[in-house]
């Protein structure tokens, strides 16, 4: 019994490393659909190849250079609060140098080796990407541009940036560094881990009113206008009405005393309102007549 548990665990022990690298190999399967987009039916993408036409400016491939990247997530674990990451974050080459990048992917999930902001009458979409899903290998290869610039590669699966799989291809000298880059430059928004639990909910209370605030806001505006708009509206038929009976109002009172004017409107407002009290018990009685009514038949 001690000697075949002896022998599994030798088995299991001489397995495992081979286990570790069994990854799918995209290449031998890869279709050409032209203009350098090459795909497979298990989920491998190449987009951008470009090995034999120079860019403007380079008269000759200056060097041929290979690379392999792995990406995955135990990359990301000596970068606090990332989840993915590539295993290296920055690259350096000569301009006009053949570049072929063989990408790894390590993960149980889709991820990408995207590069971004290559010309794009050479490159239709301006990048060069690589892409696999799951654990697999896959290559590609381009020629870089000449002129020294610093160009963005990442993962363009939803937040995989976000959360860490972001690196920098520097051609030449480059001209300059990109943000947040793990491990190269600073986070354009850095982690805090010092901070506590209610000064977490103050913030997150602070995030969700400032909108709600700032939607109320325009509302009353709006309403405060509105009501401004209905006074004015009011105020000028008031004055219109005004200059219209101010003629025949001269001409009623002329010769009459104040408490006669007066006498004269109150009597004005009784009529007015005995006219609008006859007009409602009409209607009362109109409505409950017809609710008394006996249908022909019964």
């Amino acid at each position: 019994m001690v000697k075949l548990l002896s022998i599994g665990v030798l088995v299991f022990l001489f397995s495992a490393p081979a286990m570790a690298v069994d990854y799918e190999e995209h290449n031998g399967m890869l279709m050409d659909h032209g203009d350098g987009h090459l795909m497979d039916m298990a989920g491998g993408m190449v987009m951008g190849q470009n090995t034999d036409t120079l860019p403007g400016g380079c008269d000759s491939i200056s060097e041929t250079k290979e690379i392999t990247v792995h990406a995955g997530h135990k990359y990301a674990e000596k970068f606090p609060g990332r989840m993915f990451a590539f295993d290296t974050q920055e690259f350096n080459f000569k301009p006009c140098t053949k570049l072929t990048v063989h990408f790894v992917n390590e993960d149980n999930v889709r991820h990408q080796w995207m590069m971004h902001g290559l010309p794009k009458y050479l490159y239709p979409k301006g990048m060069f990407h690589l892409e696999a899903s799951g654990p697999a290998k896959i290559s590609g290869t381009l020629i870089l541009p000449p002129g020294d610039k610093t160009y963005l590669v990442h993962c363009d699966i939803a937040q995989h940036m976000e959360k860490g799989m972001k690196a920098q291809l520097k051609v030449g000298k480059g001209d300059g560094d990109l943000s947040s880059i793990p491990g190269v430059t600073a986070y354009v928004i850095p982690d805090d881990y010092k901070i506590g639990l209610s000064e977490l909910e103050a913030i997150a209370e602070q995030v969700v009113e400032a909108p709600v605030a700032a939607a109320i806001a325009p509302a009353v505006t709006i309403q405060q206008q509105k009501e401004d708009s209905i006074v004015s509206g009011v105020t000028v038929i008031g004055l219109a009405i005004g200059l219209l009976l101010a003629p025949f109002l001269a001409n009623k009172f002329k010769g009459k005393s104040l408490s006669e004017i007066i006498a004269y409107i109150f009597e004005l407002l009784r009529a007015g309102i005995d006219v609008v009290v006859n007009l409602l018990v009409a209607l009362v009685k109109l409505f409950y007549s017809g609710k008394n009514k006996i249908l022909p038949g019964r």
